[in-house]
């Protein structure tokens, strides 16, 4: 069907006689003299049909946009003046003796030669094939192919084995809501998709597989964001008898490898690290952006005594936080703009946003501009310019409520300010964060939680504080963050049944849950389990970083809307009754379907209609 790739064509070919296939790009009659750009996955290349051929130039005359075509001819210079310097290409066309149409294509919905915003991307998701013929769209996918290419081949030369685990699994307590499968078999059970395939990569260690890699599909029932999807791509890591500090800088290479062969950009050696605890006072974020120079201040200290409740009641609050967040010549924001600034971070729970603008330095209170300042004594007003280091010009922002609604707020408004404000630095910025809490404490339901997963190991000096004292516990888990996105994260895993247990207990899952959940993987630990541990990369969200996607659905070839479901072939979708008779399953019909029904029932009764 082709001797080259259309994008392939190069002057070293000019002489030879080709064949290449593929869809029309573009054509355009110059009076006597038909040029159609053909386009496959590598390129474009232009063909030529002049009267001389007359069987070609007559189907030429023929042909439109999207046909797929086979054309043979000869490559030739193109000539002078009329090269394409922005093409591959640009310096040959063929000279088209024979021409097929393979396959005539109505007019698509939409040009291919767009940019992603100048077309709805419903319409884009509804004719993916369409969509995916784009140059941008194929680079990217393209790019992702090289991605993978590149990570395999690390892990392959570094001793990993790639070894597949289960897609049919049991549903687990911990984590997102599972998708759910009903087997036909065994009525009334269910299987699930996984989450992850963390415990069978744990099983894999114990088997003695001491080095695994999977690029594996993953899947969470949750709400989605720009870079989240019902199922997504991750690329999953297990290791034996390494530690974290082994595991972390393995991983580095893996990423700097990585950088420097697609991108050519080389990442720092080593990665930066922060602890949690740094991280969450200093940007109020476990993922900061690293580029964005803005950092929080805590200034509750100063405000304990005052009578301003709104600082004074979580400056003595032990969850409160009162914390200030400076913007260097934030003077300039009109009244306006931080009006929408409190909408904006309303949306994270802040019940306002109080400010003081700094008009001068070093004449106190007479300097500054806020409806806050009659509240504030002077020392306490001296005390914040201090630690916030203020200049003229610049603009203070406060948080003050619960630390998790200012860690929320102040958070996102850290970095709306740095994107809107152009203070955002070039490059790439990767990160560690380590030393994470063991457990959460969920206030609705009064329990602990795993921050990470209930098979995160504590630190061994904090094993004997997993009962007395879970919120002092800290974990041996990292986060590798590049730009302000978590990449990957992942611990040394749990390797011992007795601490396992003890886990599960603070957990609230006492032992004949954890028997049922999850007895394989205690009977599993008691047979020699080595000490091991892992990471696991979200293929997705490291392609959107490198290809500078906005959204994750930008670099998957068939990705689901905001609400998961796929336009191209509207899925999810209702099934047959004889299908769910085979699985035992009976749908409820919402409320107001069972009404409609009753009605058209009735009327049936009285003989007023029949119901249809």
């Amino acid at each position: 069907m082709r001797t080259h790739y259309c994008g392939q064509i190069r002057t070293a070919d000019i002489d030879s006689e080709i064949t290449i296939s593929g869809w029309v790009h573009r054509r355009r009659d110059h009076g006597g003299v038909i040029f159609i750009d053909l386009r496959d996955r590598e390129g474009l290349m232009q063909v030529v049909f002049d009267p001389d051929t007359e069987a070609a130039f007559a189907i030429a005359e023929k042909v439109r946009s999207e046909y797929v075509l086979r054309v043979t001819g000869k490559v030739r210079t193109r000539p002078e003046g009329t090269e394409n310097p922005d093409l591959p290409t640009g310096q040959v066309e063929l000279l088209g003796k024979q021409l097929e149409i393979l396959n005539s294509a109505e007019t698509p919905p939409f040009q291919v030669d767009i940019e992603d915003d100048e077309v709805s991307e419903e319409l884009r998701l509804r004719y993916r094939y369409i969509d995916l013929r784009r140059p941008q769209m194929l680079k990217r996918l393209k790019l992702r192919s090289e991605v993978v290419r590149v990570l395999r081949n690390f892990l392959d030369d570094n001793g990993f084995m790639d070894i597949e685990t289960p897609m049919l699994t049991r549903a687990t307590p911990e984590g997102a809501r599972d998708y759910l499968v009903p087997s036909r078999t065994h009525e009334g059970s269910f299987f699930a998709l996984p989450q992850s395939p963390q415990l069978f990569k744990q099983l894999l260690m114990m088997s003695g597989l001491d080095r695994y890699y999977q690029i594996v599909r993953c899947f969470r029932d949750e709400d989605l964001r720009a870079d989240r999807q019902p199922e997504f791509t991750q690329l999953d890591i297990e290791t034996s008898f390494m530690d974290e500090e082994q595991i972390m800088a393995m991983m580095e290479g893996m990423m700097r490898l990585l950088f420097r062969r697609v991108l050519d950009v080389e990442l720092p050696d080593p990665f930066p690290r922060m602890t949690y605890a740094e991280a969450m006072q200093r940007f109020a974020s476990d993922k900061p952006d690293l580029r964005i120079p803005l950092e929080l201040v805590d200034i509750g200290d100063l405000l304990v005594d005052v009578e301003f409740k709104v600082f004074s009641r979580p400056a003595n609050d032990p969850a409160g936080r009162v914390a200030a967040l400076r913007l260097p010549q934030g003077g300039k924001l009109s009244r306006k703009e931080i009006d929408d600034y409190t909408k904006f971070v309303s949306i994270y729970g802040a019940r306002g946003l109080a400010y003081i603008k700094v008009n001068e330095t070093g004449n106190g209170r007479e300097g500054l501009q806020s409806p806050i300042l009659k509240f504030l004594p002077d020392a306490a007003i001296d005390g914040i310019m201090a630690r916030t280091r203020a200049e003229a010009g610049d603009l203070i922002f406060f948080g003050a409520d619960k630390a998790s609604v200012v860690n929320e707020s102040l958070g996102a408004l850290r970095v709306k300010l740095g994107h809107d404000c152009d203070l955002v630095e070039q490059g790439w910025s990767p990160l560690w964060v380590v030393d994470f809490p063991m457990f959460e404490r969920d206030g609705k339901e009064q329990r602990w939680h795993s921050l990470h997963h209930p098979f995160t190991a504590p630190k061994e000096e904090h094993i004997e504080l997993l009962e007395s004292d879970p919120g002092a516990c800290h974990s041996r888990a990292y986060d590798m963050i590049l730009n302000g996105t978590e990449l990957g994260g992942g611990s040394m895993r749990i390797f011992r049944e007795s601490v396992q247990e003890t886990v599960f207990r603070t957990l609230g899952i006492d032992d004949r849950e954890a028997r049922d959940k999850f007895g394989f993987l205690l009977d599993a630990l008691k047979y020699g389990c080595p000490p091991h541990g892992g990471v696991a990369f979200g293929l997705d969200r490291l392609m959107m970083l490198i290809s500078g996607a906005s959204s994750i659905r930008d670099v998957m070839a068939f990705p689901k809307t905001q609400s998961a479901n796929c336009l191209l072939t509207q899925a999810p979708s209702g099934v047959s009754d004889a299908q769910l008779r085979e699985l035992g399953i009976r749908l409820r019909k919402p409320p107001e379907q069972k009404e409609l029904a009753r009605s058209l029932s009735d009327l049936g009764d009285r003989g007023e209609g029949k119901p249809f």
